[in-house]
């Protein structure tokens, strides 16, 4: 349940709002004024403050700076009667979600929470894109708020800076690392929120159609213009537009484009009239746009007008640690999505999630986690549910080391075994050589890792199971080793775990 604390000096109108959201669910909590809100924000987590601006000791303006200054996650909505909406639209300036004039519906009331709720669902979703905002052209790291290694408070505030500007912003990126989530967080934490937020991908729209689709075109305008028709631009007017794959337009759209940022104006196809036009303008690509402006591909200028507030994210496989957080997230949703209950992920198949390249990145990751819905019977996702993809590169990495091996193998626990060996054993037979128990020696006498290797891996596997009497899902868990390498090695040394039941 979402926990909202309602301000208001006013008993009647407190307890009336109190009232309204307990019926629907909220858990709701109050405060007389300013400085009793700040001191139980300090002292609690709320989701969401609904405020009045005139109160005693500390008012709605003042409040609101302290309270962002806090944690700048928490929603705030503004109270106040028609003679200080100026005073409420300055709250919003700084900070606050929206304002609701009084007296107050509570239908009114309650869509605004939810809405602003959902709004701050998107910027919760995009910690997990984890973007990197670069401050500047000559940006050094020190300039970069990295999504992993950053609190969420710091995600919420590059949102809250690119809100609170009109200027157009580029995002860049692979395909599905989550421009377009960029994009709407951006747009339904500004003051654009209560206007359209249109997306075009450019990719998708021939040459000869793309221009009639972003300014729209006169009846008559070319063959099959049957009728008069509105293009996206001016469709969004007061909103935003996204164009998803931008560096996909041709050099005479391109043209287009740039008069739009700088004049505000486009003329349809086939027409003589002039079209203002107020918009915000995101644009987003997985293209190299230094070197196509080196080719002359796309144009330098278009580019640094895009470019003002560049928004980076980094492909999945960039920043691995992010994929328990992602994988537990979309477990969430499909639980919600399909009424089930998985638990989570085992080790055995998180560990291949982990080791996974991820060239599709979160679209990827979100698809095969779909997939393992489907595939599971069980309330855990097991390694055998993952499609056979994500297990390349694991055969990759075995076939370049021949040595190395995809089983975990707890370290402390073979040498505990080898030193158990060892008490048996002597421990030198000259001066420069060590005798091994467990016949770690080649023919001829030398000493063979691989042959070492092999037995510790056996001894340790055997111990295993018997400590989990020949269970193979538990030995799997408890012994920190895949499933399927598990099964592997047991294939390989000719172990029979019903010897250990």
């Amino acid at each position: 349940m979402h926990k909202v604390l309602v301000v208001d000096d006013d008993k009647v109108l407190q307890q009336s709002v109190r009232q309204a959201l307990e019926y629907h669910h909220f858990v709701v909590d109050v405060a007389d004024n300013g400085k009793e809100a700040v001191n139980k924000v300090y002292g609690q987590k709320y989701d969401l403050v609904v405020m009045d601006v005139n109160m005693p000791e500390m008012d709605g303006i003042k409040a609101l700076a302290e309270i962002k200054k806090h944690d700048s996650s928490v929603i705030v909505l503004i109270l106040t009667a028609y003679s200080n909406v100026t005073d409420a639209v300055k709250a919003v300036k700084e900070g606050a979600y929206n304002y609701l004039e009084k007296p107050i519906s509570s239908e009114n009331l309650v869509a605004l929470i939810k809405r602003a709720l959902k709004a701050r669902s998107m910027v919760e979703t995009l910690t997990f894109s984890s973007p990197t905002l670069s401050i500047g052209e000559t940006a050094t790291s020190n300039d970069k708020f990295v999504g992993e290694s950053t609190s969420m408070k710091k995600v919420f505030d590059v949102i809250s800076k690119l809100a609170k500007v009109g200027t157009p912003v580029l995002i860049r990126g692979e395909s599905g690392t989550g421009k377009e989530l960029v994009a709407k967080a951006i747009h339904y934490n500004s003051p654009r929120k209560d206007e359209k937020f249109v997306t075009i991908n450019c990719g998708a729209i021939s040459e000869n159609l793309i221009e009639s689709e972003l300014f729209g075109h006169e009846k008559g305008a070319f063959t099959g213009a049957d009728s008069r028709k509105i293009g996206k631009f001016q469709f969004a007017e007061s909103g935003t537009i996204f164009l998803d794959e931008i560096g996909d337009i041709s050099a005479a759209m391109q043209v287009k484009l740039l008069r739009v940022l700088q004049e505000k104006t486009f003329m349809p196809v086939g027409s003589n009239r002039e079209i203002k036009v107020d918009v915000r303008i995101i644009a987003a690509s997985h293209k190299p746009f230094e070197e196509m402006i080196k080719e002359g591909t796309f144009r330098e200028d278009l580019f640094y007008r895009l470019n003002v507030l560049p928004v980076y994210l980094p492909p999945l496989r960039e920043r691995k640690t992010d994929i328990p957080h992602l994988v537990n997230h979309y477990i969430n949703y499909f639980n919600n999505v399909h009424n089930l209950k998985v638990k989570g992920a085992e080790p055995a198949a998180m560990e291949v999630l982990s080791n996974y390249s991820w060239p599709g990145n979160i679209r990827e990751l979100r698809n095969i986690i779909e997939h393992c819905f489907i595939m599971e019977a069980s309330d855990m996702i097991h390694a055998n549910s993952l499609p056979g993809i994500v297990f390349k590169d694991q055969k990759k990495a075995e076939s370049k080391d021949p040595v190395a091996e995809d089983s975990v193998i707890d370290l402390e626990d073979i040498q505990n075994s080898v030193l158990d060996h060892a008490h048996s054993a002597p421990k030198t037979t000259g001066a420069n050589e060590v005798q091994f128990s467990f016949g770690a020696r080649a023919e001829g006498g030398k000493l063979d890792f691989a042959i070492a290797k092999d037995l510790f891996e056996k001894e340790f596997i055997v111990q295993a199971l018997k400590l989990n009497k020949g269970r193979i899902n538990q030995t799997a868990l408890n012994a920190n080793i895949p499933k399927k390498t598990l099964l592997r090695k047991i294939e390989k040394y000719e172990i029979n775990p019903k010897e250990y039941y």
